[in-house]
This record gives structure tokens, C-alpha cells and sequence, in this order.
């Protein structure tokens, strides 16, 4: 408990620093960010008053001090109100609401099948080194590594989507399925995230074992090990419960930026599928210059990695017994 208090201070520490940095971002850019703002949506700006006002609170162009708009901004933040977006005049959170879920649960999908399948592969072929998972599995996935992820993306949509016809190519959802709780929507929406997920994976399997599998292979000469197969003890079992325990601890640190990160990082994959999610979102407001979209989607990203890095911390205590006795 002391470990996990210790770094949930820490966390917060560093989510305070990431807010005062999105606040700091606008007002350290030359001129002013509204400026923009006003040249490209001159009349819906000046005839609503009230966005008006909290375009000027959030982007540093309010006549209050510096110190008294981070205060006001702070308070507004930690109270949920991110302000309105100048693209379509709705509430910032409305828009985090709408594109946040759809990206967790594409990058959460694929991180999960990637990281299990990828870090399995890589425990067989460092424990079997020459066999016909590390002979061909590897520089497989390895060339798939290599791949870009918009090139990817785009030969998926062609050959399984267009040739093929196996996958749908566009948006979450069909147009005339009607978004609700209810089997035909999930289905639907699953349907239409099978091939994004599908890239996803070939993107990220083969980092996630070549990754373990490099560890794997500097475990195995470790000397409880060899104390393992000393004691009789199955390959199996040596395996899994002495080697790949203590190697998967550097993936698994790994696992929580890269799938943080990732949930607005894929902006390539999910920009050629038409997926609303937050990569697209964030794509489309900068464009747009829709600042307070920008500010409120890369204070969620940061919110998601800290978060991410926080609970694999958790993780790490049941794991790895020198945590426990820190």
C-alpha cells in the first residue's frame, strides 16, 4: 500500500503538470489563437456572446491576469467544463463522450489480442530458439512491423474490403442502424471494427514478440531456472511459471504507454476507415482549429497514460514480490 500511495501521489503530481502545460500551450504561441478563430468563423463567434467569452477564458484572451485565468481554468477543469467546441457550438465533453469510447474499446481490443498473442509467441520461440516459430513466426511479423501503418490500412480496405468483400470499410456503425444498447447495434458496430482491429494487430503482434522474446532469452540462463529443471520440473511449468512470469514484467510496462497513447495515436488507421474516434476527432479540430477540442482531447490522452502506467503499478505488485517488500 505504501508503494501504490507513493506512486498515486506521483500521478497526480504529474496530471497537474499536464493541465498547467495544456493551459500554458495556447498563450506561448505567437499572436492569438482566437484571432484565427474570429478570421475563420468571424459572425457565428460574435453573435453568441457567450462562446465568445469562454473562447477568450480558455485560449489567453480574456482581460484577466494570467494568474487568475490559470486559477478560472483549473476550476473549470477539474469541474468538467471544457468549454464549447467552435466547430459545432456543443459542450466539449459532449464530444469526449461521443469519440473517447469508441477508441478504448478499438485500441483496448486489439492491444489485448496483440500483447496476448504476440508476448505468447515470443515465450515459445525464445524457450524453443530454432524451431518453426522463431525460424518463420518472427521475421513474419517482423515484415508486418515494417509496414506503414496508412499503407497497411489502405491495402486492408482494397483486398478484404473492396475485392473481397469480407470486412465493411467505413465509419463505426451502419447508417441506418440506430445507436442503442441492443444486440443488432453491438453486432454491427463489432462487425464494422473487425478489419481496423485486424490492422491494429498486424501492426503490434510482432513488437510484442520480439519484445518478449528478448527478455524471454536472457531469462532462461537465469539461475533459478536452471534450479527449476534441476528439480524435475516440466518445461511447461519452467516456462510459464518461472520464466515468462518474471519476463512479461518489462512488456507488460510497455503494454500501459503504448495503449495509452495509442487511444489517440492511431490517427492514420482510423482517419482511412472513417472511424470517429478520438485520432480522427483530434485530426479533424486541429484542422479545424477547434483549440478547445485540441486542449480537451490531448488532456484526456495524458489522463489515459498516467491512468494506464498507474493501474500496471497495481498490477506490478502481485507480480514481482521485490515491489511488495519496497
Amino acid at each position: 500500500m505504501r508503494f501504490l500511495g507513493r506512486r498515486l501521489l506521483f500521478y497526480l503530481l504529474a496530471f497537474f503538470v499536464a493541465v498547467t502545460l495544456n493551459f500554458a500551450l495556447p498563450r506561448l504561441m505567437p499572436g492569438s489563437p482566437l484571432d484565427g478563430l474570429i478570421l475563420r468563423y468571424g459572425d457565428a463567434i460574435r453573435s453568441n456572446p457567450q462562446v465568445l467569452e469562454q473562447l477568450k477564458a480558455s485560449l489567453g484572451s480574456s482581460d484577466e491576469s494570467t494568474l487568475a485565468a490559470y486559477w478560472h481554468y483549473l476550476a473549470n477543469t477539474f469541474t468538467g467544463d471544457l468549454g464549447t467546441s467552435t466547430s459545432n457550438q456543443v459542450p466539449v465533453t459532449e464530444v469526449v463522450r461521443n469519440t473517447l469510447p469508441w477508441s478504448i474499446f478499438l485500441v483496448g481490443v486489439a492491444f489485448l489480442i496483440s500483447f496476448v498473442v504476440g508476448t505468447f509467441l515470443g515465450m515459445v520461440a525464445a524457450w524453443r530458439r530454432g524451431g518453426f516459430v522463431d525460424r518463420v513466426g518472427t521475421p513474419a511479423l517482423m515484415a508486418l512491423l515494417s509496414f506503414p501503418a496508412f499503407f497497411l490500412s489502405l491495402l486492408a480496405v482494397y483486398v478484404l474490403g473492396f475485392r473481397l468483400g469480407w470486412f465493411p470499410t467505413q465509419h463505426a456503425y451502419s447508417t441506418e442502424t440506430v445507436p442503442a444498447w441492443s444486440w443488432a447495434f453491438v453486432g454491427d458496430a463489432f462487425r464494422h471494427a473487425q478489419l481496423p482491429l485486424l490492422v491494429i494487430v498486424a501492426l503490434t503482434v510482432g513488437g510484442w514478440m520480439l519484445g518478449m522474446r528478448n527478455v524471454m532469452i536472457t531469462t532462461v540462463q537465469e539461475d533459478y531456472v536452471t534450479m527449476a529443471q534441476a528439480k524435475g520440473l516440466t518445461d511447461r511449468r519452467v516456462m510459464t511459471s518461472y520464466a515468462a512470469r518474471n519476463a512479461i514484467l518489462p512488456p507488460l510496462t510497455a503494454f500501459a504507454s503504448l495503449f495509452a497513447s495509442a487511444v489517440g495515436g492511431l490517427i492514420l488507421v482510423e482517419v482511412v476507415f472513417s472511424y470517429p474516434g478520438v485520432g480522427l476527432t483530434l485530426q479533424q479540430a486541429a484542422l479545424g482549429h477547434d483549440y478547445p477540442v485540441v486542449q480537451a482531447l490531448l488532456l484526456v490522452i495524458a489522463f489515459c497514460v498516467l491512468l494506464a502506467n498507474f493501474l500496471i503499478d497495481c498490477v506490478y505488485v502481485f507480480l514481482d514480490p521485490r515491489v511488495r517488500a519496497s
